[in-house]
């Protein structure tokens, strides 16, 4: 496995006509193989002589690695090199460099720095992996930091520009290599495995009407037997998968991710499948049982010595996963704590949760803030023209005087709906064992500014399919028979919502919608194009979280089937949604006002007013939104002095029509389908915008409150085992004999409550690598004055907006901003105060990319 890398190249004196110029490579000790050294080569291309011969830049002779040292920067060991370049007289100046590794082992390369003069530095950010010349065929080309657009490239460098994206796209051939740097579509053919069994077969995603759903990266594997459309799996924990080289996490990412989920398994996970075999638990009894067995405070951690099962465990875990992480998670497991730490949601008060304060304000405020919006007819109507049960008897006299038409005309009736996406699928989820109501709720804006909730409808299929039959809860008082079943109507609730956050808010709606524009970018947009050099930090890691994802989440038995009610339909599930999305409709405004929460204002920075004004959510994400489309904004107008400099943008236009005729092919490319033109410099802007948005504000704000909020699973839970009783039956004696008991029989067994924990505590915590929004892991990305100094503004404005969340997290006024279990919402505080900020389970901070 390859070790991290850093490279340097730098000149100490100007380049003249002839001389010989003398600098520094500093690359990758990697662990256990042959340094690069002698064997690793570099030429540079000049960018103002053009080779009669090539038709391309003219090229210096090579320059070997020597005298290596033992270097490090920061925690990376590193080994630096003297290079000597002879340059021919009439060279002219860098603009590319290539490197040939003679090596047996791949290295990582930062960037090259040129020192050509006492006051000005040519540099090229590399931040690529080299692989062994002998198993790629080619040389790596990296292209000086300077931005052009296509029609302005210095014509030495035009045809370089062009062979290298012709490499990136490869020929659609064959299984890829890990070396391969191809690029390249595939539907999502990887979630099943029909050679295991009947149970185990999925559909492919993508290509049909049938199944619609956004592309993934090409791997090539070979196919099943079976059915001759499935992608084999090599392992169990499948790590070997293709990601090309310079989507990967670097290695020390890699480790800390893989480090934090084995030490889950073996801690949490491992003992409670222990605690199973032996027959003594197969759930939790209480409140009381649950928090003392799942969580401790920090000064009740304690370190202690691995048990004997998950010593047996280890081992299991040895042949699967490389031995340098192996090595790193064996030491680390004595060091970790027996329990989970406790979620913000019941620190401060162990009931706050069960309140209907709490449970309304976190669909403004919690880890799904996405879903709710404004009633428009009343009754509400489904699909096919089904009208809800609820009638106006229900919540008339909870509208501080109002009738149901007063409260609507004013704009204060609200509506949770999880009904009509999911009628189809619920016979068939429920014949799985599983007990669950399609659900509407509906909730009433009070004038201090918080959300009341009015009722409850839950809906269940009926033989006849186009029947269904429904129950309407109402809120009672605490204490009795009724406020037993109202809990029990909220918990469906809210498992019907944590199915659709983590499947359709979270994983559809930015992992796998934004994974087409990485490989569109990558295939059309030059490494020299502005619009690659602006895009390029909201990419990091995607691709690689994304095939993690489908390995052990999303696949057929993996951990997101065990946990969540859809089950084995819940990639099915989210393919019928994807049939809905619009990517016009993810810019922030555009989905405020679709869901009717915001009406247009042009006087306002981000172009709407809100409806609720203590919608921590909106509130910081439109603030968040108007600063980067600022940035966006600026940024492009430099770039582009007029709309026919867009139109004429030859790779521009082919990276937007591919990613909406392949990337996104399934849905269309007209306007109607949801895809803005991209004719003018506001059309860009705006594509653009959305783009950043969902892959960075969009992604913080439905991941990072997971352990928050979901860590205590009552609060959250993920699928039902029993259905609510009604009168007259034994299960409704039952459940009068000890209602909070029955709620917990309601929920997952104790493993699979604890499988969610574990999963979403790894899935809440940022990387020790992350890069946030308005940060750079490098200074010198571009060599461009102008767009640097914009860069600061945009930095300067994030740091504005988390002052602005401080001070509204400490007004008593807005009762949205902590609510009874005095949770703040920080998941859109930017947290630019450093380059990598704090890792762990911080609740805070906006990476630049969808990274974990």
């Amino acid at each position: 496995m390859p070790q991290e890398g850093f490279g340097k190249l730098c000149f100490h004196r100007d380049p003249a006509p002839g001389s010989v110029v003398k600098g520094q490579v500093i690359v990758t000790r990697t662990l256990g193989r042959s340094s690069p050294g002698r064997s690793t080569i570099l030429r540079l291309y000049s960018s103002t002589q053009v080779d009669s011969k090539t038709g391309k830049g003219k090229l210096s002779n090579g320059a070997h690695l020597k005298h290596g040292k033992n270097t490090k920067h920061g925690k990376i060991k590193t080994k630096t090199y003297r290079v000597t370049f002879n340059l021919e007289a009439d060279f002219g100046t860098p603009g590319a460099v290539v490197v040939k590794n003679g090596n047996k082992s791949e290295f990582h390369l930062k960037y090259v720095s040129l020192l050509v003069s006492e006051d000005r530095s040519i540099q090229f950010d590399c931040n690529s992996w080299v692989y062994p010349f002998k198993k790629t065929k080619i040389e790596r080309l990296f292209f000086v930091n300077t931005s052009y657009l296509p029609a302005h490239t210095p014509s030495a460098l035009r045809n370089l520009r062009r062979e290298e994206l012709q490499s990136l796209r490869g020929d659609g051939r064959g299984e890829r290599k890990p070396w391969d740097r191809i690029y390249d579509y595939d539907y999502y053919n990887d979630l099943g495995e029909p050679d295991k069994g009947l149970d185990h077969v999925r559909p492919v995603l993508g290509g049909t009407m049938t199944h619609p759903y956004p592309r993934r990266i090409r791997t090539g594997r070979p196919l099943s037997e079976i059915d001759g459309v499935t992608e084999k799996r090599h392992k169990l924990i499948n790590l070997d998968f293709y990601v090309p080289p310079d989507e990967r996490f670097n290695p020390v990412k890699l480790s800390e991710f893989i480090t934090n989920a084995v030490q889950a398994v073996v801690h949490f996970v491992i003992p409670e499948v222990g605690s199973l075999l032996q027959g003594d638990i197969t759930n939790f009894k209480s409140f009381d049982q649950l928090t003392k067995d799942l969580y401790s405070k920090k000064d009740q951690q304690e370190k202690r010595q691995p048990s004997a099962f998950e010593g047996v465990i280890m081992e299991k875990l040895k042949p699967l996963i490389p031995e340098e992480i192996y090595k790193e998670v064996a030491s680390k497991i004595k060091e970790h704590p027996v329990k989970f730490p406790v979620p913000q949601v019941i620190a401060s008060d162990d009931d706050a949760w069960r309140t209907d304060e709490e449970f309304a304000r976190e669909m403004l405020a919690g880890l799904n803030p996405t879903m709710i919006k404004r009633l428009e007819v009343f009754p509400p109507v489904g699909r096919g023209g089904k009208q809800s049960s609820i009638t106006a008897s229900h919540v008339e006299g909870q509208l501080e005087g109002l009738t149901i038409i007063q409260a609507m005309e004013q704009k204060r009736i609200f509506i949770l709906d999880h009904h009509d996406y999911l009628m189809p699928y619920l016979r068939r989820i429920n014949a799985q064992g599983i007990c669950v109501y399609a659900s509407r709720t509906l909730l009433f804006l009070k004038k201090d500014g918080t959300l009341k909730l009015l009722v409850i409808e839950l809906t269940s299929p009926e033989d006849d399919e186009k029947k269904e039959t429904s129950r309407v809860f109402l809120p009672s008082i605490q204490g009795s028979e009724g406020a037993a079943l109202w809990q029990l109507a909220k918990a469906q609730v809210a498992v019907n919502d944590s199915g659709y956050h983590q499947l359709i808010s979270h994983w559809l709606f930015t992992h796998a919608t934004v994974e087409p524009f990485i490989i569109a970018t990558r295939r059309q947009l030059s490494s020299m194009h502005p619009i690659y050099k602006l895009l390029d930090p909201h990419f990091k890691d995607t691709m690689h979280i994304n095939s993690l994802a489908r390995s052990v989440l999303l696949n057929a038995g993996g951990i997101l089937e065990k946990t969540m009610f859809p089950d084995k339909y819940a990639m099915e599930l989210s393919s019928s949604i994807y049939d809905d999305w619009s990517f016009e409709d993810q810019a922030l405004p555009q989905d405020l006002i679709k869901r009717g929460l915001a009406i247009e204002n042009p006087g306002s920075p981000s172009g709407v007013s809100l409806l609720i004004e203590d919608y921590p959510y909106a509130v910081d994400g439109l603030e968040v939104w108007t600063a980067i489309k600022t940035w966006v904004a600026n940024f492009c107008a430099h770039f582009y002095h007029d709309n026919a400099a867009v139109i004429d943008d030859e790779e521009l236009q082919l990276w937007w029509r591919e990613v909406r005729h392949v990337g996104h092919g399934d849905k269309g490319v007209d306007e109607d389908d949801g895809w803005p033109p991209l004719n003018t410099v506001p059309d860009l802007t705006q594509v653009l915008t959305t783009l950043i948005w969902t892959a960075s504000a969009l992604h913080a704000a439905v991941n990072f409150g997971q352990y928050a909020y979901a860590g205590f699973p009552p609060n959250r839970p993920t699928r039902c085992r029993k259905y609510i009783p009604s009168e007259g039956t034994p299960q409704f004696a039952e459940f009068i004999k000890d209602p909070d008991r029955y709620f917990f029989d309601m929920l997952p067994d104790r493993f699979t409550t604890t499988l969610g924990v574990a999963l979403i505590e790894v899935l809440s915590g940022h990387a020790g690598d992350e890069v946030y929004l308005g940060q750079r892991t490098s200074a010198g990305w571009t060599d461009d004055g102008e767009v640097l100094r914009l860069f600061e503004e945009f930095g300067e404005s994030l740091r504005k907006v988390g002052r602005r969340i401080e001070e509204r997290n400490k007004d008593a006024k807005l009762k949205n901003r902590k609510g009874p279990a005095k949770v703040p919402y920080t998941l859109l505080y930017p947290d630019t105060s450093n380059v990598g900020g704090e890792k762990g389970v911080t609740g805070k901070g906006i990476p630049n990319s969808v990274s974990i």
